[in-house]
């Protein structure tokens, strides 16, 4: 349930901002009239990323049992990329992210109000079928047969939209720098177990192999239907019985993603600078 919420909360927290940066920066110019074409343009993107998640849930339901394993392994797949690169992308442009809106909003006003709700909905709608498909995915990592994982996404994105609306009437400040990235440290481990149930439901549909090959088997001493099991798996994914593949594809991602995410972007602009600087005297 936790690792739904802080997807939720991060999720919904990128658009609120997203939402509030506009609408302050519209009603401090002066320019209160571009208020409707921007809030149809954010109905729209809310409504397209609603209608996105009721697609993929209802969908895949009318699929064969391979069917629908093969597709949510796959949307997994696709969710962690996109959240991975949104993670590094955020923790890059937060500082800015305000100036580059300001910067859009400036150019829609000028070209008018088509241009305004194409731009709210496209600012929101990116958000929007992101959230979507990594809640999907994860609700569908986490399942349990209990509401809980839904539940946790619903308080992550009410605690957002409170959060976006004490920023916009200033009673609350937040370093959008150093919360994107614990949140995003966070993520990444949160993806890296849905990636690794992702390629077990692959398993499940035959289309990797190894399914009956385990890494380990834990049960005995983690019961999944135990509190603590429930937690840990609601936390971080966690499966007491993982193959072979789960473990390898968890490695994998989570070492390198992490450590790289982590390192201060000033290191890594050194880093960069240095292999250009010896690409160049070769």
């Amino acid at each position: 349930m936790f690792s739904n919420y802080l997807i939720g909360l991060r999720e919904g927290l990128e658009a609120s901002l997203v939402v509030c940066i506009l609408i302050a920066y519209l009603v401090k110019t002066g320019r209160r009239d571009a208020l409707k074409p921007i809030w149809l343009g954010i109905g729209v993107a809310i409504l397209l990323a609603m209608g996105f998640g009721c697609a993929l849930e209802f969908g895949s339901q009318e699929l064969t049992f391979k069917a629908q394993e093969g597709l949510g392994g796959s949307l997994s797949i696709i969710a962690v990329g996109l959240v991975t690169w949104m993670v590094f992308w955020m923790r890059r442009t937060a500082r800015h992210l305000k100036s580059e809106l300001h910067g859009r909003l400036d150019a829609a006003l000028a070209m008018g109000t088509g241009a305004l709700v194409a731009t709210a909905f496209l600012a929101v709608g990116r958000e929007g079928l992101e959230t979507a498909l990594f809640v999907w995915a994860s609700v569908h990592a986490a399942s349990d047969g209990t509401p809980r994982p839904l539940i946790g996404v619903a308080l992550g994105l009410a605690t957002a939209v409170l959060l976006g609306w004490l920023f916009y009437r200033g009673a609350l400040r937040i370093n959008l720098a150093k919360f994107f990235t614990w949140t995003g440290g966070m993520l990444v481990v949160v993806a890296a177990g849905v990636l690794a149930y992702g390629f077990h439901d692959l398993q499940e549909a035959g289309i990797v192999p190894g399914l009956t090959h385990l890494a380990f088997d834990i049960s005995g001493v983690v019961p999944p239907d135990s509190w603590y099991g429930t937690l840990l798996k609601g936390v971080l994914n966690f499966q007491p019985d993982p193959t072979v593949v789960q473990l390898a594809v968890w490695l994998l991602y989570l070492v390198p993603v992490l450590t790289l995410f982590l390192l201060d972007p000033g290191v890594t602009a050194k880093l960069r600078g240095r292999e250009r600087a010896e690409s160049t005297s070769r």
